[in-house]
Order: C-alpha cells, then sequence, then structure tokens
C-alpha cells in the first residue's frame, strides 16, 4: 500500500519502506533525519521528532526524488549537494570528495595542539576548501592559503568560504611539483592528499568509486608517497623555524610514513590513531638544526 506523504511520521514510515535492504537501519534513521532536516528546513532540534508536523505537496515531491536517488546508491551528501564539517556548512559538487569525520579529528588534532595560533596555515590540496575553513573558523587571528589543482574545486572552496564568512587566500598548486611559486612561508601546514592505493579498489563500496571523483582519492601503488614527498619538498623552501606539518595517511602507511618524514629533516614525528583505533594521521616539527 503506498504511503501518502503528509506528516514527518509519513516520511519516516516511507523512508524506513523504501531504503529497506539497501541500508542498515541505523543509517536509515540517521539519512531520514538529514533529509528531514533538508527539505522541511528545521533548524530546531526537536522539531525533528514531531510525528503529526505537516508536509506540503512540494516537499513530499522533495522527499520522493531523494529517495529515489539514494536507491541507486548516490551519497546523500551529493544529492543535497551539502555536508556539515566541523560546525561549518560546506557545499560540494562532482570535483570535490565528501568530508570524512576522520578528516574532523584531523582538525580538532592541530586545534589542541595550536590553541589561540596567530601565524600561516597552509592547506595542501583543500577539494571543498572544508579543512582550511574549518581552522579559520575556530582561529580566526590566523591567515590560511589552501591550494588546490582543479579549478572546481578551487571554485567550490571560495564559494565554501564565503557561505562561511571567513577570509582564505586559494591558490593553484600542484603537490606532485616541488616548485613553491606563489606560497609564502607558514607556521603550520596540513593535508589531506590522495592515499587510497589503486589495489584497494576492490574492497571499497560501489557508491565511493562510481560518485566520488578518483583523482582526489587515489594513489598510484608503484609510488604511494608521491604526493606527500611532493608537499615535504615544498615544505623545505616554506616552512618557518619550529612550523609543524600534520597529514592524514594510510593506516597501512604508518612506518613509511615515519620514515619519510625523518628523511626529509622532521623531529617529533608521532602517529596518531583515529577514534577506531587506525594509524590515520602523522605530525612533525622542523628540524632546526638541520
Amino acid at each position: 500500500m503506498a504511503i501518502k506523504i503528509q506528516t514527518i511520521k509519513d516520511i519516516r514510515l516511507y523512508l524506513s519502506r523504501e531504503l529497506a535492504g539497501i541500508y542498515p537501519e541505523e543509517e536509515i534513521r540517521s539519512l531520514t533525519n538529514i533529509i528531514i532536516r533538508h527539505v522541511l528546513e528545521i533548524s530546531k532540534m526537536h522539531e525533528l521528532y514531531l510525528p503529526e508536523k505537516p508536509v506540503n505537496s512540494r516537499q513530499a515531491t522533495g522527499i520522493i526524488k531523494i529517495t529515489g536517488e539514494l536507491q541507486t546508491g548516490k551519497p546523500i551528501q551529493y544529492i543535497l549537494g551539502e555536508t556539515v564539517f566541523y560546525d561549518c556548512r560546506i557545499k560540494l559538487n562532482k570535483s570535490t570528495l565528501i568530508p570524512r569525520p576522520e578528516t574532523e579529528e584531523l582538525v580538532d588534532l592541530i586545534l589542541h595542539e595550536n590553541a589561540g595560533y596567530r601565524d600561516k596555515i597552509t592547506d595542501f590540496g583543500t577539494g571543498s576548501g572544508c579543512i582550511a575553513i574549518a581552522l579559520k573558523s575556530k582561529l580566526p587571528a590566523s591567515s590560511v592559503t589552501a591550494t588546490d589543482i582543479s579549478d572546481e574545486a578551487l571554485k567550490m572552496a571560495e564559494a565554501n568560504a564565503f557561505l562561511n564568512g571567513v577570509d582564505i587566500t586559494f591558490v593553484k598548486d600542484d603537490m606532485l611539483d616541488p616548485a613553491v611559486g606563489k606560497l609564502e612561508k607558514t607556521g603550520i601546514i596540513v593535508s589531506n592528499p590522495p592515499y587510497v592505493l589503486n589495489s584497494e579498489k576492490p574492497v571499497m563500496s560501489g557508491n565511493i568509486l562510481e560518485f566520488e571523483p578518483h583523482g582526489a582519492l587515489f594513489a598510484p601503488d608503484s609510488d604511494p608517497l608521491a604526493y606527500y614527498r611532493g608537499i615535504l619538498l615544498k615544505a623545505a623552501g616554506i616552512l618557518k623555524s619550529q612550523g609543524r606539518i600534520y597529514f592524514e595517511i594510510n593506516e597501512s602507511m604508518g612506518s613509511r610514513m615515519i620514515h619519510l618524514l625523518e628523511t626529509h629533516g622532521f623531529m617529533d614525528v608521532q602517529i596518531v590513531k583515529d577514534i577506531n583505533g587506525k594509524e590515520r594521521f602523522i605530525k612533525g616539527a622542523v628540524n632546526e638544526g638541520k
């Protein structure tokens, strides 16, 4: 029997039925809340749980359309064209990766270790701009530069910076090119570069492979640390004395990344595990004696 969508209760029943067997029950509940907030433009959390709150015909049509796209496996962030990252509203398109919770942990690590920071931060491979925007929003006295090789990604990142009311300098730059170009001296370098190996594709979910930009995801098996090496070569020319570097990494590359940073003269190199206990981040400081 068809469910007529007239209230929030109807939305929940409809999505539960239409997405059953495609997504786990817990994920359906999460998706339902995201969709209700977006389509009904709900700002107060308690309104999500008012079962008899009415839904008009335009909103019901929107729910049905979104549900159809979800049934194809398309990520909700691309369907809605946006997500929330570290309290920042981030618009997305086909040229930008969906920000992950692990990357929020990277931002949290930097903020925890650099409270009140007032110097320059440089974010390599910014994509949607989520890292740069989150850092600037929480460290307003800092000066943030964000780079990317993709013109489309840079346009989206600029739009996101404007949307969140933060002033960021955007520079087109190739992480694999060691030349520093227009980049200035900086106190912190951060990057979440492509680190998934091409050989890992068979174990990845289909919606990631089908919808997310491969250029921002994958590193060659023949040289999986190529992007990190390129950034470290740039760092030699722009990272200030007592500067720090932070990377998100492939969990299988921890020991190789330690060796890479130490080879490039960094000290106090440490692996930091994510909330799931995986070796997800690495940090280091400039060796002033090098």
